[in-house]
């Protein structure tokens, strides 16, 4: 039987929130939280691992108590177990502590798994990195953008998308993979997995204390990334009014816009002059 960890997050469930503009931090508890699209699907590739070859699925999170309400989510759709990592010390971890305090979690409550499931990004932040980081921590092969698995005698077969060519990867697990969000699609929750899920005994919830971590290993205060401006992105539109001969038009779009144009078309439009 293989044992499975999905490691899912939650995030706010609108896309534009209040920062903090000291600590450069979203304000998470000025919106309902849901589970991170992405996560979905990686959960959903362990619940058609278990499914087809065996397992136990292990749901973890990190966040403040309410991100119990993904792990309860998980429960319902077929996860065995859920672990909550929670502590005001983890709070504004970057990703690299975060793949930091994931990995001990992981070291303690399931130090003989076999596969380690992430979705490929956020939909917070979409910096695609705790996967990555967290095989480093677990010293782990990886592979990332994953959208097909089979697994044989502990070895992991796979395929992904990567610059329009289609790869074919094999692992030997122990290892991690991150999902995409083009294949496994989620399933939706069951009356009886509802039921099931809150008839369940309890979440193993952590704290920095239970992984044997200092307060200067986790949170804002060891994460060496520091976010040095947050603002909203805006798109502006200017207006140019052309008038004359159509030749004459065409000339002016091409000596002043040309270059864009020829990224666009990703193309070189100077090689395609010619005199008349």
């Amino acid at each position: 039987m293989l044992k499975l960890i999905v490691c899912i997050k939650q995030v706010p469930m609108v896309s534009e929130l209040p920062w903090d503009s000291r600590t450069g931090t979203l304000k998470r508890e000025m919106a309902e939280g849901m589970m991170n699209p992405a996560c979905k699907h990686a959960l959903e590739a362990a619940l058609r691992i278990k499914r087809e070859y065996g397992g136990h699925i292990t749901a973890m999170t990190m966040g403040p108590p309410m991100a119990a309400e993904v792990l309860y989510e998980a429960l319902t759709l077929g996860a065995d177990r859920g672990v909550l990592l929670t502590d005001k010390q983890m709070a504004g971890a970057d990703t690299m502590i975060t793949s930091f305090t994931i990995a001990r979690a992981i070291e303690k409550e399931c130090p003989e798994f076999d596969l380690v499931i992430c979705g490929s990004q956020t939909a917070d932040s979409e910096t695609a990195q705790v996967g990555p980081q967290l095989a480093e921590e677990l010293n782990i092969p990886c592979a990332a953008y994953i959208e097909s698995l089979e697994c044989k005698d502990k070895c992991l077969r796979m395929t992904r998308l990567s610059d329009d060519f289609l790869e074919t990867l094999e692992m030997d697990l122990p290892g991690l993979v991150t999902i995409t969000t083009r294949q496994f699609r989620p399933r939706y929750a069951t009356l009886s997995g509802l039921e099931e899920a809150f008839q369940f005994s309890g979440i193993t919830t952590l704290n920095a204390a239970d992984l044997g971590l200092s307060p200067e290993q986790i949170g804002m205060k060891a994460s060496p990334t520091r976010i040095l401006d947050v603002f909203s992105s805006t798109a502006e539109k200017k207006n140019h009014v052309m008038t004359g001969a159509v030749k004459k038009i065409l000339e002016e779009v091409f000596e002043k816009f040309g270059d864009k144009i020829g990224s666009a078309m990703e193309k070189d439009l100077k090689t395609h002059e010619h005199s008349d």
